[in-house]
Formats: C-alpha cells, sequence, structure tokens
C-alpha cells in the first residue's frame, strides 16, 4: 500500500512540476521567441550562403581577370 501511495504522490508532484513548462508553450512571449529564434536563423543561414557565394565567385573572377588580360596582350 505505500508502495503505490509513493508511486501516486511522485506522478503528482511531477505533473505539477511539469505543468508551467507545457503552459509555457501556449503563451504569447513563448511564440514570439520562437519566431526571434527562427528570423535569427534564416538571417544567419542567408548570410551564410552569400559569403559562401562569394567565396566561389572571387576564384572564378580572378581567373577570368587574367584569362582576360592574357588575350590581350
Amino acid at each position: 500500500m505505500s508502495n503505490s501511495m509513493g508511486i501516486a504522490s511522485a506522478f503528482v508532484l511531477s505533473s505539477l512540476i511539469l505543468s508551467p513548462m507545457a503552459m509555457a508553450e501556449e503563451s504569447q512571449t513563448f511564440v514570439a521567441q520562437k519566431v526571434a529564434r527562427a528570423q535569427a536563423f534564416d538571417q544567419h543561414q542567408a548570410e551564410v550562403m552569400a559569403k559562401a557565394q562569394d567565396a566561389t565567385q572571387s576564384p572564378q573572377a580572378a581567373t577570368s581577370q587574367a584569362q582576360a588580360l592574357e588575350k590581350d596582350s
């Protein structure tokens, strides 16, 4: 009997402790923070992609300029 009471009390305590976390997902501040994080991630990802494209285009531009100079001379 005491074992089942211990299990029941542990269940009740854990549900009381975890209920604010479950409700936090529905709050407006939680949603706003999640949106802000997603926007920051998207912006960072776009910056990384732009830098990667610049890095790949720079060597190509340098080689094409060198080839154009060779053709002119």
